[in-house]
């Protein structure tokens, strides 16, 4: 293979600094959310009521800050980013304090689903664009791969220091470094962030770009066989995945048997972040396993709906560890695989509105499925809620089986889909 040369380099090691700072960022809460929001006063299906509008304003904002991304440009959408989630942040840590009614909690995390999407879509399409743009001859699966080792890394720390810090000071700190880390990804991103390979229009009117991004998505998206399954599917996987992740912190404290061991919950964090890494660094050599890339999604769903299976049995801690350290690996390798192939089959001017619409599908899923699953673990418990949420993953199979059918043309392993 031909060196690549320091252009594409230079756009791999922005990207890869980017993922490092959002991660750290966000992972300063990942071990403590759940229970931060349980000691606001929030009941479990509260709690994940919460995590519902948050992925509620992901689905009412991702248009409207694609159409940002794509008139405007890809880094003032994640400059914006970060601004309203700094925000965001700060808001949730003064609600916490004084212990804010449901409606309030709506609202701050409405905020934080408008700070995601205008990440979402924007920050691929920046990378493929000015990868394309300089010359790169390399996998986009390795590249996906390396970000989720940097992502892993940064999450691992993030997420040990998280619940370490909680531990010994309160809830509430690791909110305020989240703060002062998403400053410093502004001005990263401000001066090393560059759209390269794409050229946004600025001269468009918004009540165009609005319709632009809305055909698209359709075009692109529904209107693209292998696109539209995977779309279909991604509900039902990336929609209860994240009460799967949230709903694991009280979980784990619960087969612990110490509801106050916040430092725990940050550990679980970690070593579920840690296998991020792994995963991520065996991408390359996963990959050759397979000879399409929706054999390798569709036998990742297939164990993980296993695993749910028997994390639904309630097997006690150590063992749900080890079963929630394996749901993550194998997540994390499917995930490169799949943008891979997403990526492949989206024309470049579409590539951040159709990479938006998908990540709004695995929202719309959140949105549905967080509050039922939390109403089930008040009714049932935690390991309930996992049988049940391994019940619902199950519908996507039939979507992964038709993309394999249509024989996309990024699905070959053997395939460059840069």
């Amino acid at each position: 293979m031909v060196e690549r040369n320091d252009p594409a380099r230079a756009v791999e090691r922005t990207y890869l600094l980017l993922v490092l700072l959002t991660t750290l960022a966000s992972s300063f809460i990942w071990g403590i959310n759940t229970i931060f929001l349980l000691d606001a006063g929030l009941s479990n299906a509260e709690a994940f009521a919460a995590n519902a509008f948050f992925t509620l304003g992901m689905v009412i904002f991702e248009i409207p800050t694609g159409v940002v991304a794509d008139t405007r440009g890809r880094r003032l959408s994640f400059v914006l980013g970060t601004v309203t989630l700094l925000l965001a942040t700060l808001l949730y840590l003064g609600m916490w304090q004084i212990h804010a009614p449901m409606w309030g909690w709506a609202i701050a995390s409405i905020m934080l689903g408008l700070g995601f999407t205008f990440f979402s879509g924007a920050t691929e399409a920046w990378l493929v664009d000015a990868l394309a743009a300089t010359g790169f001859d390399g996998h986009l699966d390795h590249v996906f791969g390396r970000g989720q080792s940097v992502g892993g890394v940064a999450a691992l720390v993030g997420s040990v220091a998280g619940g370490v810090v909680a531990q010994v000071t309160n809830l509430g700190v690791p909110y305020l470094i989240r703060a002062l880390l998403l400053g410093v990804t502004m001005v990263v991103a401000l001066v090393y962030m560059r759209d390269i390979g794409f050229t946004p229009e600025r001269d468009v009117s918004t009540g165009k770009a609005v319709r632009n991004v809305v055909r698209g998505a359709v075009d692109g998206g529904f209107r693209n066989p292998p696109v539209r399954w995977l779309m279909l599917a991604i509900p039902f996987t990336a929609g209860t995945g994240i009460y799967i992740f949230y709903a694991a912190q009280p979980y784990l404290l619960e087969l612990f048997g110490d509801p106050t061991a916040y430092s725990i919950a940050g550990l679980a964090a970690a070593i579920l972040a840690g296998v991020q890494i792994v995963a991520g660094l065996l991408v390359p050599w996963i990959r050759r396993l397979f000879r399409r890339r929706t054999d390798a999604v569709l036998g990742g769903l297939a164990i993980g709906i296993g695993l749910l299976a028997v994390l639904g049995l309630a097997p006690g801690f150590v063992a749900a560890l080890v079963l929630l350290t394996a749901l993550s690996f194998v997540g994390a390798v499917v995930r490169p695989v799949r943008s891979a192939f997403l990526n492949g089959t989206i024309a470049s001017e579409q590539r951040a509105t159709v990479l938006s619409f998908d990540s709004l599908m695995g929202s719309v899923g959140g949105v549905v499925w967080q509050p039922v699953l939390g109403r089930v673990a008040d009714a049932s418990g935690y390991a309930t809620s996992y049988l049940v949420a391994a019940g619902i993953q199950v519908l996507a199979v039939q979507f992964i089986v038709l993309a394999r059918r249509e024989k996309a043309p990024s699905d070959p392993i053997t395939v460059e889909t840069a």
